[in-house]
């Protein structure tokens, strides 16, 4: 069993090619009992986005607060607080914050998506 706040967890900004102001927390994965998955907290501030890209595994998406935009191959939706979105693996992909307000989103993949 682990319990824990998101609180108490370092924020590490992404350094990827093609990141802005994006940051991301590690909430639960294998350190704390969850062989092959990985729950991510991912907080784009101030305009930021994820890096556009692509890889093979899917991404399992709940958005908690702010408003932004997901690119999935070619295609931009809409996002805002509980929405919820699945991204294909091999997918061209992005999120984008469209407000001053952080855009905050788990993120769940398999643990090879979190090295």
């Amino acid at each position: 069993m682990f319990v824990g706040s998101v609180k108490n967890l370092e924020e590490i900004k992404v350094n990827a090619p093609g990141a802005v102001n994006a940051f991301k927390k590690t909430l639960i994965g294998p350190q704390e009992g969850w062989e092959g998955w990985v729950m991510r907290l991912f907080s784009l501030k101030d305009g930021g986005k994820s890096p556009r890209h692509s890889h093979p595994w899917p991404h399992i998406n709940y958005i908690l607060r702010g408003q932004g935009v997901l690119f999935v191959d070619g295609k931009e939706t809409l996002l805002g607080e509980g929405s919820v979105a699945y991204v294909p693996a091999g997918s061209l992909h992005q999120f984008s914050s469209t407000s001053n307000e952080e855009l905050d989103f788990i993120c769940i993949v398999p643990e090879e998506g979190d090295k």
